[in-house]
């Protein structure tokens, strides 16, 4: 599974997932939601790229 970076640095892990707002470890990017946001800066899932 890809990793997806956030331009402040913060990096989305499959693997981790993001249990601390609602994401278990092994969810694949396209299955994190749109409303999803980046934990650290708050910007939106549309604006991460590929790692």
């Amino acid at each position: 599974m890809d990793k997806y970076a956030c331009p402040c640095g913060y990096e989305y892990d499959p693997a981790v997932g993001d249990p601390d707002n609602g994401i278990a470890p092994g969810t694949p990017w396209e299955q994190v939601p749109d409303s999803w946001a980046c934990p650290v800066c708050g910007m939106g899932k549309d604006v991460f790229e590929k790692a």
